[in-house]
């Protein structure tokens, strides 16, 4: 067995051989290519991604990729195709055939049956001069010079590439549907990545308390109020307007500066002009402040009346970091 030195030497290698791979596939990126995506835009059906073995498992990432990025597509096994499930295919659709070597028997069968079918062919291959890329309407060329595996045999920097020329051309066509940020929300709405992209304060700092001191409250309710409400803090009010707020950490400075607090006052300890958010700011964008001011808790203000507090917590319980 090869020691530690000698691992980390063929890691290194392979990362940089991918990486190499990776580069050379902006010569790819040609004519056949961007027609695919004119292709794709104007289908009236689905994009349909098949293959075989490593390329299977690539094509299957692809999909869920197409998908939640605007682009409806479904993966079709190369082997299932032929034994039954051809009929998943419509004339309309556009198919996606990868394999690197673009010669495996299952291809062989399935594509002249595609071609039957009417369907569009874009073969995502490895091969130009294969039977698949012949065959095919277009071609979507990730040919590498070599597997990073040490014998040259392994599916890695060529899966890679397939990869990653799914991954362009999912953002592009992302990019030509003029797709947003509300949209992938809209179709990520149970994730941590969609609540970033919908979830507000108002939705989170409803379920708290609003803890509030006038200005001339003295220290023991202020003490009080911020142990009871369990938020770290309170707002200092006069009358309606927000003055200041005070926090635990505030308390605790106060405590170190004065022997005799019997005399103090709420807005004697008050830190002015505290950081404030509307109740329809995104929860990302508070907890962005949050993390920019070093601080746990954010005052609610809408039409400059006060509403509550966010704090930190609220925000980590949803998932969102």
């Amino acid at each position: 067995m090869k020691n530690n030195k000698a691992l980390k030497a063929v890691a290194i290698s392979t990362i940089t051989d991918e990486a190499t791979a990776i580069t050379n596939l902006t010569k790819s990126v040609d004519a056949d290519f961007l027609n695919c995506i004119t292709l794709i835009l104007h289908s009236k059906g689905r994009v349909i991604v098949t293959g075989i073995g490593k390329s299977a498992i690539i094509g299957q990432k692809i999909v869920a990729t197409l998908n939640s990025t605007g682009t409806p597509a479904s993966f079709l096994h190369a082997a299932d195709a032929i034994h039954g499930d051809l009929g998943t295919i419509q004339k309309e659709d556009i198919v996606i055939c990868i394999s690197n070597s673009g010669e495996t028997p299952e291809i062989k069968i399935l594509v002249p049956l595609l071609k039957e079918y009417g369907s569009s062919l874009i073969a995502m291959v490895g091969k130009k001069e294969s039977f698949l890329a012949r065959q095919a309407d277009l071609v979507i060329n990730t040919t590498v010079a070599k597997e990073a595996c040490p014998n040259n045999l392994a599916p890695t920097s060529s899966t890679t590439a397939q990869m990653v020329m799914g991954d362009a051309l999912a953002v592009c066509l992302l990019e030509a549907r003029g797709f947003t940020s509300a949209d992938f929300a809209r179709l990520h709405p149970g994730g941590a990545i969609g609540k970033q992209l919908y979830l507000k304060v108002s939705d989170l700092y409803s379920g708290n308390m609003a803890p509030r001191v006038n200005h001339d409250d003295d220290i023991k309710k202020v003490i009080i109020e911020i142990s009871s409400k369990r938020l770290g803090a309170t707002a200092v009010l006069k009358g309606q307007a927000l003055l200041g707020i005070i926090t635990d950490g505030d308390l605790r400075r106060m405590l170190e500066k004065n022997t005799d607090i019997g005399t103090l006052h709420a807005v004697d300890i008050m830190t002015k002009n505290p950081r404030t958010i509307s109740s329809g700011t995104l929860v990302v964008n508070a907890l962005s402040i949050m993390r920019e001011n070093n601080i746990t808790q954010l005052l609610v203000v809408d039409k400059k009346k006060y509403m509550g507090v966010i704090h930190l917590h609220d925000i980590l319980r949803e998932g969102i970091l």
